[in-house]
């Protein structure tokens, strides 16, 4: 999981109400955070996280939750399944990870980001009960609470206080010991798994999978059980192998996608796509969604379905189609092929692994039309540089090579030895500094033998903190 630079962060432009001087103070909340073990670093274990919440009172279990793992794709669901909910008139809370610009992304309510205010009340109001969890594991040689943990809590508190009528919940990194699985989910959501963060979540699929598919558990053991359903994306045969396996030893319901629902069709439509989709309570068509890419049609499929099932869908038992058209066409993913200036048009993806590649470089084919495409890439050191290259080469006429800032950023000189072959010298720019590099891809896909080309076009992408930094170059607003 990219992990957001907090540098940066103090670059983003102002929301309303949030002056200089609450900004200064969420800096100084960040840095306090940022001396916390990172989130690219995890212990299994629940026991700190598990021991705060029984000093909150539980508030994740205050509402119920729909609770989505997976490799690529997890926030673009977490936000389509949100906007669903608040057309059925539910009053939501949203975690996603990572952020783009600022922290306070990754906590909504009713579909918007919080307060920098409310973020730092919050902790402010936790910091006692953190102290005290920190003592307690440290006194028998654990470490400290991680920043991911302690930013868990303040949105289950957020939540418990808004109040919201149900948690979008999307895990960090892995799932069987993520932070985020000390909630109640009555659905759980699977998105593709790929091989990512093997350092930490194991070296093959089957590996990755068995950690993701933690958060597929029984149903609590309550007056009024519920059935819970776990909703699944395509996967290869050893992850689903992996998956199914947890759902018979849990014994929840399943839908799988292309099996008890699918997308029937998608239109390329200004600005997005006209979808059908069978899910499971019948066929919704004429659905528009404001995203590009099979792979978000995919995603939109996966997110209708999870709503199905948290309320019960099924073949005799449809969701309001005038809402679920509202709720898609309402549906907003930043940093996901989105677009953030016109001639050239400039986009910005927040693909940073293989699959995530493959997906973008599959939607900038099908559904544009460049004359000419130049690629801006900046990624971390963690990251399969190689793989995300060699993915997105075939669509790209160039490419400039950049670093986004972190102290996690691959070197360009680093990334321009792996890029050279793949792409050949002709075709290959460095330019350490993002802005000289969005201005030299601009250049280059505007310029042929001096005259300029119309139907230019460029991408900038190869990590979360890539996206989120050129978000703030063209002065996007954080959400």
């Amino acid at each position: 999981m990219d992990a957001r630079d907090p540098d940066e962060a103090d670059t983003a432009p102002v929301e309303p109400g949030d002056d200089a001087a609450t900004l200064a103070e969420l800096a100084e909340v960040e840095a306090e955070l940022d001396t916390r073990w990172p989130e690219t670093k995890i212990e299994p274990s629940l026991t700190r996280i598990s021991a705060l919440m029984d000093l909150l009172g539980s508030p994740q279990h205050g509402y119920p939750a729909i609770h989505i793992a997976g490799t690529n794709g997890k926030t673009s669901v977490a936000r389509m399944v949100d906007a669903l909910l608040i057309a059925l008139h539910r009053r939501t809370g949203r975690i996603t990870s990572p952020h783009l610009q600022r922290v306070t992304e990754r906590i909504s309510v009713d579909g918007k980001p919080i307060s920098a205010r409310t973020y730092i009340d919050t902790y402010r109001e936790l910091e006692p009960y953190i102290t005290m969890v920190d003592d307690s594991s440290t006194a028998t040689g654990g470490p400290r609470m991680s920043k991911f943990e302690v930013l868990t809590a303040i949105s289950y508190a957020v939540f418990a206080e808004a109040p919201v009528d149900v948690a979008v919940v999307e895990t960090g990194m892995g799932g069987r010991w993520d932070a985020t699985n000390v909630v109640d989910a009555t659905v759980a959501v699977i998105t593709p798994i790929a091989m990512d963060h093997a350092d930490y979540l194991g070296d093959t699929l089957a590996e990755i999978a068995g950690e993701k598919a933690g958060i597929i558990k029984k149903a609590a053991d309550e007056l009024v059980p519920t059935d819970p359903v776990t909703v699944i994306a395509p996967q290869e045969p050893e992850v689903m192998d992996v998956l199914l396996r947890e759902t018979v030893d849990a014994g929840t319901i399943v839908a799988r996608q292309n099996s008890e629902f699918a997308v029937l069709d998608s239109i390329t439509a200004v600005g997005g796509q006209m979808l059908q989709i069978q899910g499971l309570g019948g066929v919704y068509d004429e659905v528009y969604l404001p995203l590009h890419g099979a792979h978000q049609a995919a995603n939109a499929a996966l997110a209708l379905a999870a709503v199905e099932a948290f309320f019960g869908a099924g073949p005799d038992r449809q969701l309001d189609i005038d809402a679920v058209r509202a709720g898609f066409a309402a549906v907003a993913s930043p940093g996901r092929l989105e677009r953030v200036r016109n001639a050239p048009t400039v986009f910005v993806d927040a693909a940073h692994n293989p699959h995530g590649g493959e997906a973008l470089a599959r939607a900038l084919a099908e559904e544009f039309d460049f004359r000419r495409l130049v690629g801006v890439v900046g990624m971390l050191g963690d990251k399969d540089a190689e793989g995300f290259l060699e993915a997105v080469e075939p669509v790209f006429d160039h490419v400039v090579l950049t670093n986004n800032g972190s102290p996690r950023a691959l070197d360009t000189e680093a990334l321009a030895e792996i890029a050279l072959p793949i792409f050949g010298e002709d075709r290959v720019v460095v330019k350490p500094f993002l802005p000289d590099a969005v201005e030299t891809a601009i250049g280059l896909a505007e310029e042929s033998d001096g005259e300029p080309v119309a139907g230019a076009g460029v991408v900038i992408t190869g990590s979360v903190v890539t996206a989120g930094a050129a978000r703030t170059l063209f002065g996007k607003e954080p959400s």
